[in-house]
């Protein structure tokens, strides 16, 4: 059974339009389903599937996480409005499918006008299981994670060139969490000359990620005060705070996490330290790009041109910024709300 709310204001300071609360009864499945915005198309956006402390952490995650895939979106000029979704992660050993083919079941209670796609916590195998319930899915074919990476890769190089002039070799990056798309980005970073410090949960992967790359491993509780001229955030949200704005070491905050702010007076916070932050929603739009790409039938080349070309749209921001002395965030979330505010115009 479920519950789907149409509200103007879900959480105070969170806009949601559509909210569905669902639980199955059968496979003990607990989701919850926002819909920021549907301006632009149907809402694109992931299914997380983590550990949360209750409901109301979950449908506030989910809430805060469906506003910046509206962003996103809009920002990468792509014709989707924004969503996300969450199960939460259970005790026991649930039956996945089961709980997958429940979660789809709500999911074919929005019509069409929700399209699922992979997140913290789920694979192309799990879109491919909801997709034999769910009207429309994303990524059940092929993981974005690549071009996520490579995305957030060519803006930390329009980062690093916007205040050094110079390209990535002899600049330290510290890279907080390498999964699927941290571990990529180290990669790339390598190649380019760059220092690679990382850090994971997993610290066998931490140690794995850091040897293949020529890099080294830190502790997380170690990463965010490591000197290094930039910091990735690339996995949980939330993880630049009011706390731990003063104790960063760095100098460019650019990653592929959703959601890094813990609060948005954080990023006039980091401008007053004089820390350079890339907002998450214009530096990670990779993966939704390879979604459009992939249903246009675009080929490997139009695909690398575009997301590289979130390097060019990262120095322009910046550069608005640093003439308007307003922050980058202020200035990313202007141009996607232009798009917002003109929906005709015409997609990559």
């Amino acid at each position: 059974m479920s519950t789907v709310i149409n509200v103007a204001d879900t959480t105070p300071g969170i806009r949601t339009a559509r909210l569905a609360v669902g639980h199955d009864d059968a496979t003990g499945m607990q989701a919850v389903i926002a819909i920021d915005d549907t301006t632009l198309g149907p809402a694109l956006g992931g299914v997380r599937w983590v550990p949360y402390p209750d409901m109301d952490a979950a449908v506030t995650e989910a809430c805060r996480l469906a506003r910046g895939m509206t962003l996103k979106n809009a920002l990468a000029q792509l014709p989707y409005g924004g969503a996300k979704s969450v199960i939460l992660s259970q005790d026991g050993e649930a039956d996945r499918v089961s709980v997958l083919r429940a979660f789809g079941r709500l999911v074919a209670e929005f019509d069409g006008t929700y399209i699922p796609g992979v997140d913290m916590g789920t694979t192309v195998e799990d879109l491919a299981v909801i997709g034999t319930v769910a009207p429309d899915v994303a990524c059940n074919h092929a993981d974005p994670s690549p071009w996520t990476a490579l995305g957030v890769y060519s803006g930390i190089v329009a980062a690093v060139r916007h205040l050094d002039h110079s390209g990535l070799a002899g600049h330290r990056v510290v890279i907080q969490g390498v999964g699927h798309v941290g571990a990529n980005l180290a990669q790339r970073l390598a190649n380019a000359g760059a220092e690679v410090v990382v850090c994971d949960i997993d610290p066998a992967r931490s140690e794995r990620i850091a040897a293949s790359v020529g890099g080294r491993s830190v502790a997380p509780e170690k990463a965010l005060g490591v000197p290094c001229d930039v910091l990735a955030p690339c996995a949980q949200a939330r993880v630049i705070t009011t706390a731990t704005v003063p104790t960063l070491g760095c100098r460019i905050v650019a990653g592929a996490a959703n959601d890094v702010l813990s609060e948005r007076s954080c990023a006039d916070e980091l401008a007053g330290m004089g820390i350079t932050y890339v907002p998450d929603f214009l530096l990670n739009a990779g993966g939704v790009i390879h979604i459009y790409a992939i249903r246009s039938g675009w080929d490997h080349t139009r695909l690398e041109g575009v997301v590289m070309g979130i390097g060019h749209r990262t120095g322009d921001v910046l550069e608005r910024a640093r003439a308007t002395g307003r922050t980058p965030l202020d200035i990313a979330e202007e141009l996607a709300d232009e798009r917002l505010g003109h929906p005709a115009s015409v997609p990559i």
